[in-house]
């Protein structure tokens, strides 16, 4: 006896091989049998005859770190089949901390007033997180940036022997209490000031823990080689798996640039570094405003940078930045970047940079420090976003047999506290865009490579050894949607509507989707590594 029997279906298993017809037996939260049970029974019989039944799939790179925290259904992610997280991306985790403060700071999606910010370790946050009803299964990374600012506060400096030393240090007992790899964001302060030899100590003990080193690179515009080359010598010299984070290239990079870090990374791989790679399904960028100053703007925190704000001659300067995140910028393409997140001005969200210009009589750049100014405490959240990617450059990347994809966004709920957050553009819907567009429209790989990509692809990546395809014994973690129905409904404009096409969805061997709407049920784990 059963407790659940998925029936008549097409089973893609995860491995990219070619789909076969049968039924899946769940029992106890895990696969207990797959093939034809016409004979058996379970309490719950669910007919999925013309669709197909695929692992849950996983997101490799997110940053839900406290958006889970304070709503842990997860509704954007379940709602296209996503039944884990990757979180902790870039660099920035919500621990270690030497106080609230510090979590406020570094934490992502952070919504003021919505938890209690009582942990320090990265152990006590994974213990308050699961203290929650989760709606996905969740892997935390430790972030570099999130230890440098554990150890150097708000300075502006690079660490010294000494303090990198500590920060390692605190890294190996992120690992010890369950924190699953490592992340850095060399082109995000404080990573911007970190040096190879700065972060290789802190590889070398991923390496040791056998966990994965996944990069936002230090650069993907004019010296994308640079930043490349950077991530694979520093994963050679400390020993570690590579991940490299939504490779494609950005504004200002030169046409070959995907091509030529292509071929850089097969050349590591065939001298023995353990290299792959992940892509946004998505030809929209985003970050937040405050990363487009000069790093010099930001020091000494939040307080200092409104204080700098105020002042017409400092804004005069933060205009010039040697090291622009994004160089649309300084190339004044104000119509390509659009408002996609703001708590003080929600009216402006979705509209370019160029017309809230216009409709204030301003010129762009000082309409975006009034914009900041107007955030308050919460500048730190104020984000936008640009069509700064190439759609070739995407497709390029997933002829690519170890290219994953992935969200880089927040698991949100389009009501409650979370309701006015959002992530990216693809945040309610990059799996189901992946699906629709590069699978089914565009047909750049077929049906199973493309559900290997989110499920097996990135589970090995991970070393989660009993998730990620569809085999007895492994956790029920699984999807069942209408490959010619699912599709993305996000705009700009409207960048939070629910995909459609996901019919079912089982996380830990639990419908938490059926029959396309959301159950009761939250049955996600922590995924601590042993």
């Amino acid at each position: 006896m059963f407790d659940t029997i998925l029936r008549g279906g097409e089973i893609y298993d995860g491995s990219g091989r070619a789909p076969f017809a049968g039924d899946v037996g769940v029992k106890d939260g895990k696969i207990a049998a797959l093939g034809r049970l016409t004979e058996a029974r379970a309490e719950t019989e669910i007919d999925v005859a013309g669709l197909a039944v695929s692992p849950g799939f996983i997101d490799i790179h997110t940053h839900s770190d406290f958006t889970l925290m304070v709503n842990g259904c997860a509704e954007s992610q379940v709602h296209q089949g996503v039944t884990t997280e990757v979180v902790g991306q870039c660099g920035v985790s919500c621990a270690p901390a030497n106080c609230a403060r510090d979590i406020e700071v570094m934490s992502p999606g952070y919504a003021p007033g919505c938890v209690d910010l009582g942990w320090r370790s990265f152990g006590e946050y994974l213990d308050h997180l699961e203290a929650r009803p989760l709606g996905v299964n969740v892997v935390a990374f430790v972030g570099h940036g999130t230890v440098h600012r554990a150890v150097l506060g708000d300075q502006l400096r690079p660490a010294n022997p000494d303090e990198v030393q500590t920060m390692a240090r605190m890294v190996d007992e992120a690992m010890e209490q369950g924190a699953g790899g490592l992340s850095t964001g060399l082109e995000y302060w404080p990573g911007s000031v970190a040096a190879p030899e700065h972060v290789v100590p802190l590889v070398e003990v991923a390496a040791k823990h056998g966990v994965l080193y996944a990069t936002h690179v230090r650069n993907r515009d004019i010296y994308y080689d640079l930043g490349f080359g950077e991530a694979m010598a520093t994963a050679r010299l400390g020993g570690a798996r590579l991940q490299i984070s939504h490779i494609q290239p950005k504004f200002g990079a030169p046409d070959y640039a995907m091509e030529h870090s292509i071929e850089m990374i097969d050349s590591n791989r065939r001298h023995g570094v353990d290299v792959a790679f992940d892509v946004i399904p998505h030809d929209w960028s985003h970050t937040g405003v405050v990363a487009s100053l000069p790093s010099w703007a930001r020091e000494g925190g939040v307080p200092a940078l409104l204080d700098r704000l105020m002042d017409p001659d400092t804004r005069e300067r933060m205009k010039v930045n040697p090291k622009p995140i994004w160089r649309l910028v300084p190339a004044g393409r104000w119509d390509d970047i659009v408002l996609l997140r703001s708590q003080a001005n929600t009216g402006l969200v979705g509209m370019t940079i160029a017309e809230i210009g216009r409709a204030r009589g301003k010129d762009p750049f000082d309409a975006v420090f009034d914009l900041l100014l107007e955030e308050g405490e919460n500048v730190s959240q104020l984000m936008w976003t640009s069509h700064s990617f190439k759609d070739r450059e995407i497709k390029l990347c997933l002829e690519q047999p170890h290219c994953a994809v992935m969200s880089d966004t927040l698991a949100l709920a389009p009501y409650g506290e979370l309701k006015d957050h959002i992530g990216s553009l693809a945040g309610y819907g990059w799996a189901a865009r992946f699906l629709q567009t590069y699978v089914r429209d565009d047909k750049v790989m077929p049906l199973a490579e493309g559900i290997r990509r989110m499920t097996t692809l990135p589970a090995e990546r991970l070393a989660l050894r009993d998730r990620g395809s569809l085999q007895p014994g492994h956790w029920a973690d699984i999807t069942v949607f209408d490959p010619q129905a699912v599709a993305s409904h996000c705009t700009v404009r409207e960048p939070r509507r629910y995909a459609s096409g996901i019919a079912h969805v089982l996380v830990n061997g639990v419908p938490a989707m059926r029959d396309g709407a959301r159950q009761q049920s939250n049955t996600g784990s922590v995924l601590r590594r042993h």
